[in-house]
């Protein structure tokens, strides 16, 4: 087997004199605290299979009162949750010519020109203005010393703003501007600088940004919350303002309880910290770092989507700034169009400002996680496939199956969490899962805000790549041997993490939408989203997540070229059994993808028809180019 030189930043396991264990994998959140009850004391070790190329990892537990080795970490997939004790927020250093060789999937059109090279350890960064700046690259600190050069009409809009808004607007060398910077998860972001960013109060105050920026035609945003997705340029900008929206994030609940108003820079986390206390909750992210806004207006999937639907289908008014700077609400009586458009189109008509949720009682859940030795995957991805195909769904039932491959030490891990909504150990749900062959199984009752907490991570780079498939055990095996066969051969210096992670989408998810004033998603039987229905459980969805993590810059275009590849050898194999989905979950989608394509023609008309009416100038197509847009 091949070894190459560890990653101290990706792959660290700390045993401490206590026994407790560290360790994060993915598509479950804070492994660590739900292995601790069962790891209290051991080590792990590692066994090789010979499964093709690749050698395997998998946890022996033991009876020792202390140890260290080292194991590949990782946060959750659905968003960065590394393990209190592993990273503690350090900063991941930028080499030299990170910036030189960084792809970036967006840069304002018609309005800078950036070139960047490296000399003596300095990187240097020219912009159309030619004003320069000149940073020690090596410096985990570095980004609060960086003075971004500014093209000199963005220069003037950003002081036009100053103006009107006074101190909710920072500049580069301020510290809220490297507060705002700092604060993205994601590397790719983060090495993007905006000429000024614009931190709002309320939601009248995005009201005046929006109508001063829209009358400029020169002037390009981006708009920023907690994040979901991790490509550049989605929630940041080169040049122009960044709108930080993340100081709106109050939560009320009204009289009767059944509808809880949250702020759009809220994370889900300050939701269910309010509400866990009132026994209420409501549908959202699973990781509690994920940013209201950026997933519930891609649809959002929750651990109580098989009882109330997406949590885009549980928001009963929007709050949202237009184009025009105008203040609205929209919902099911009050302009019903848009209220339908903004579920599942992301970013296109405006900046909400608050999500009214609908919220029902919720008291404690069954959480955790189940571990086994990747020798028994093809007996995982059976009970995972008969669980998810299940024409009789439990409502109550939450799984995401994950799997992480080490390409240094070229070793597999394989867990699942296994969610059940209602307080009840060992729900029949999960016993064809549980019959296999167990390393742990941490599953405890707790609460949502419990259970969603997470620890911070520093920026990483990420790659979101995402297919969906009907329900067949058979096709996520051949797709675990066509990602094994590639992830084996490849690796770039320092290593790379792949995350492989897949959820049921069952028809009891998708249902609700009609009900509940529809949504823009395409994933309704009536949508044809199954292209076999002859075909057993093909009216049912797996949806996939495939996350690559790594530290240098350099290997960026190689990196998203490999996840590129692998997505299409996995289209292929379903397309070829008949299991090829047409959506494409627009929160796990790489700039690469169509996910509003997948939406099909008929919501795509009709997502083009509200950005017409709503934003007649495109302001929000043209001028805030994140994202996917909706080619008008």
């Amino acid at each position: 087997m091949r070894l190459r030189t560890r990653n101290a930043m990706l792959e660290r396991f700390t045993l401490n004199t206590y026994g407790r264990l560290h360790l994060a994998l993915p598509a479950f959140s804070s492994f660590s605290a739900r292995l601790e009850s069962a790891v209290r004391s051991g080590t792990f070790s590692r066994r090789h299979n010979p499964i093709k190329k690749g050698s395997f990892f998998s946890p022996i537990l033991s009876n020792a009162s202390s140890a260290s080795c080292v194991v590949t970490t990782l946060p959750d997939p659905e968003f960065p949750a590394p393990m209190p004790g592993i990273w503690e927020r350090e900063r991941i250093p930028i080499d030299s010519c990170a910036l030189e060789n960084r792809k970036r999937h967006f840069e304002p059109p018609k309005r800078t020109r950036e070139e960047a090279m490296c000399d003596g350890g300095m990187v240097t960064r020219t912009l159309l203005s030619n004003r320069t700046v000149h940073e020690p690259s090596q410096e985990p600190s570095s980004v609060a010393k960086r003075t971004e050069p500014l093209a000199k009409d963005t220069h003037e809009i950003c002081t036009h703003l100053a103006n009107a808004l006074g101190s909710k607007l920072s500049f580069p060398g301020h510290a809220a501007y490297n507060a705002t910077l700092e604060s993205y998860w994601s590397l790719q972001e983060a090495s993007l600088f905006p000429a000024c960013i614009f931190v709002p109060k309320t939601s009248q105050d995005v009201a005046e940004a929006v109508s001063i920026i829209s009358g400029i035609e020169s002037c390009h945003f981006a708009i920023k919350g907690q994040s979901h997705a991790p490509a550049a340029g989605f929630a940041n900008i080169n040049a122009g303002v960044t709108i930080d929206v993340t100081s709106l994030k109050s939560v009320t609940v009204n009289n009767d309880n059944t509808v809880a108003s949250v702020g759009a820079g809220a994370s889900w986390l300050d939701v269910y910290l309010y509400l866990d206390a009132l026994g209420l909750s409501v549908a959202g992210g699973r990781n509690g770092a994920v940013g209201v806004g950026g997933l519930t207006l891609g649809g959002g999937i929750s651990y109580f989507a098989p009882r109330v639907g997406w949590a885009c289908d549980n928001v009963v008014n929007f709050e949202i700034v237009l184009a025009s700077g105008k203040l609205t609400n929209a919902n099911a009586t009050a302009l019903p169009d848009l209220f339908r458009a903004l579920k599942g189109g992301w970013n296109n008509y405006g900046i909400v400002t608050r999500f009214d949720l609908a919220a029902f009682p919720q008291g404690n859940i069954l959480g955790g996680n189940i571990v086994q030795d990747i020798s028994y995957r093809d007996e995982v991805f059976a009970a995972f496939a008969d669980i998810a195909g299940d024409s009789e769904y439990d409502i109550h039932a939450s799984l995401v199956m994950g799997l992480i491959f080490n390409a240094t030490s070229q070793a597999w891990a394989l867990s699942t969490t296994a969610i059940y909504t209602n307080p009840v150990l060992n729900p029949p749900v999960f016993d064809e899962l549980l019959a296999i062959p167990t390393i742990a199984n941490t599953q405890h009752i707790t609460n949502l805000s419990t259970l969603a907490a997470e620890a911070p991570t520093p920026p990483l780079n990420w790659a979101f790549l995402t297919g969906t498939y009907g329900v067949s055990g058979p096709l996520l095996s051949a797709i675990f041997n066509s990602f094994n066969a590639t992830m084996y051969d490849f690796n770039i210096p320092n290593g790379i993490l792949w995350s492989v992670a897949f959820e049921p989408l069952p028809t009891v998810i998708v249902q609700h939408s009609d009900s509940k004033g529809g949504n823009s998603l395409g994933t309704t039987p009536k949508d044809g989203n199954a292209v076999s229905p002859q075909i057993p459980h093909t009216d049912k969805d797996i949806v996939l997540l495939l996350a690559g993590i790594w530290t240098d810059s350099i290997s960026d275009s190689l990196v998203e070229k490999t996840a590129q590849k692998m997505m299409k050898d996995a289209a292929d194999i379903a397309r070829r059994m008949g299991l090829l989905h047409r959506f494409q979950y627009i929160n796990y989608a790489d700039p690469s993808q169509d996910p509003i394509g997948s939406y099909g023609p008929e919501n795509v008309k009709r997502l083009r028809a509200a950005s017409r009416k709503y934003d007649p100038k495109g302001v929000f197509q043209t001028r805030v180019p994140g994202g996917f847009k909706l080619g008008i």
